[in-house]
C-alpha cells in the first residue's frame, strides 16, 4: 500500500485520483478481452487469418491504451489543454490528408496508412475538440473579451466540414450532439436552442437526401425492407441467448455475423453470456457517464466542468449509438464500443480521452487531507470522491 505521508508524484497521484473510474475502465478493457476471444475467431478464420489473429492485437493494443491513459491522468489541467491543443492541430492536418491519400473503403476515406500501421484520425480529432471547445465556453463564461462561442461554433464547422468529406455522418452526430451539450452546459439563450435545432435537422434532412446510404439504412431502419441480414443476425444472436446465454464458444450466430468483433460485439455478448452481462455492461457505462455528470456539477473551474461533462457525454453517446444498433432501436452505424470492440485507434483514444477525465477529476489542492501534519488544512474526503 501507498502510505498518505509518501510525497512522491505516484503517491499523490494515487490519493487523489478518483479510483472508482480508473476501476471502471480498466474493467471495460478486460471486458473487450474476453469478448474478442468470444467473438473475433470466427471472422478471422473467415478471412484467411489465425484463429487469434484479432485477440493478439486487442492486447498488444490494450497494453499501450492503459500505459496512456494512466499517463495522461497525471497531467494537470493546464498540460491537458496543451496536450489538447496538439492533438487537435495533428488531428485535422490528418484529416484533410486523409480525403487525398487515404485508404478508400466501403466508399469513405476514414484511414490513413503509414508503413504497416493504420489509424482513424477522427477518433483522436474528438476528445480533441471536445476539451478545446471546453476551454473556448470557459473563456467566454470568464470574460467577454475573448468570443468563446463564436470561436467554438467556427471550429465546430471546421469539423464538421472533414467528417461529412469523407463522408462519416455517424461521427459528424456524435460530434454535434457533444458539441451541445457543452454549449447548453455553457448556459445558451434558448433562441439558440432553436436555431441549432433547426439546423440539425436541416443538416439531417440534407444528408438523408444527399448520401445514398444514409438514406438507405435510415429506410431500412424504418421499413424493414432491403439488406436487413446483418441487424437481423444480431438480433437472432441477442435473442437466442436468453438471460444466461449460450456458454462461452457456444454460439452460433457470431460465426455468420461478419461484423461480430466490432459493430455488434454486444449482440455476441448477449448470446454466449446472457442479458445479464449485457445489463453488466450497459451499468458500467451509465456508471461512469452519471459519475461524471457528477463530477462535473460539482467542479468549480468552468474548464474543468464543462470538459469533464463533454468527455463522458461523447463516450455515453458513443455507447448509447452501438448498442442502439444492436438492439434495432437506431439506424446501422459503423461505430465502436468505447474500450470492447476491436481497434487500436478507437481503443487508444478512447483511453486518451478517460486519462483526460481521471486528471481532471483528480481532487485539487483545496480538497486534499492533511498528510503528516503538512497538508492543505481541508478535511480528508472518502477515497474516490
Amino acid at each position: 500500500m501507498i502510505s498518505r505521508v509518501d510525497r512522491s508524484p505516484v503517491a499523490q497521484w494515487w490519493w487523489t485520483i478518483d479510483r472508482w473510474f480508473l476501476a471502471a475502465f480498466l474493467a471495460l478493457m478486460l471486458l473487450g478481452v474476453v469478448l474478442s476471444f468470444a467473438a473475433s475467431p470466427a471472422v478471422a478464420e473467415r478471412i484467411g487469418l489465425g484463429s487469434f489473429h484479432f485477440v493478439t492485437r486487442q492486447i498488444i493494443f490494450m497494453i499501450p491504451a492503459v500505459i496512456v491513459m494512466i499517463g495522461v491522468s497525471f497531467l494537470s489541467p493546464r498540460m491537458v489543454r496543451r496536450l489538447a491543443l496538439a492533438m487537435l492541430v495533428c488531428s485535422l492536418i490528418a484529416m484533410v490528408a486523409v480525403l487525398f491519400v487515404g485508404a478508400e473503403i466501403k466508399g469513405s476515406r476514414r484511414w490513413l496508412h503509414i508503413g504497416t500501421m493504420s489509424f482513424q484520425p477522427s477518433e483522436y480529432l474528438k476528445p480533441a475538440f471536445v476539451v478545446i471547445c471546453a476551454w473556448l465556453f470557459a473563456e467566454r463564461a470568464r470574460s467577454n473579451v475573448i468570443p468563446g462561442n463564436l470561436f467554438a461554433m467556427m471550429l465546430l464547422g471546421v469539423v464538421l466540414a472533414l467528417l461529412v468529406a469523407q463522408p462519416d455522418l455517424g461521427q459528424s452526430i456524435l460530434v454535434v450532439a457533444t458539441w451541445g451539450v457543452m454549449f447548453f452546459l455553457a448556459g445558451l439563450p434558448w433562441i439558440w436552442i432553436a436555431i441549432l435545432g433547426g439546423l440539425a435537422l436541416t443538416l439531417g434532412l440534407g444528408a438523408y437526401t444527399s448520401f445514398d446510404h444514409v438514406r438507405g439504412r435510415i429506410d431500412r431502419f424504418l421499413t424493414g425492407e432491403g439488406d436487413t441480414y446483418q441487424v437481423d443476425m444480431g438480433h437472432e444472436a441477442m435473442v437466442r441467448g436468453g438471460w444466461f446465454g449460450q456458454g462461452p464458444g457456444e454460439g452460433s450466430v457470431k460465426r455468420i455475423l461478419p461484423d461480430s468483433h466490432t459493430d455488434f460485439v454486444f449482440a455476441v455478448a448477449a448470446e454466449e453470456f446472457g442479458l445479464i452481462l449485457c445489463l453488466v455492461i450497459a451499468g458500467l457505462f451509465a456508471f461512469v457517464v452519471l459519475r461524471g455528470i457528477a463530477k462535473a456539477s460539482r467542479e468549480h473551474d468552468d474548464f474543468s466542468r464543462f470538459a469533464i461533462a463533454g468527455l463522458v457525454a461523447l463516450f455515453g453517446f458513443q455507447s448509447i449509438i452501438n448498442m442502439g444498433v444492436n438492439l434495432q432501436l437506431l439506424p446501422t452505424k459503423g461505430m465502436t464500443l468505447p474500450f470492447i470492440s476491436y481497434g487500436g485507434s478507437s481503443l487508444v483514444a478512447m483511453a486518451i480521452s478517460m486519462g483526460m477525465v481521471l486528471a481532471l477529476s483528480r481532487r485539487k489542492p483545496q480538497q486534499l487531507s492533511v498528510l503528516s501534519g503538512r497538508g492543505f488544512g481541508a478535511q480528508p474526503l472518502p477515497a474516490g470522491e
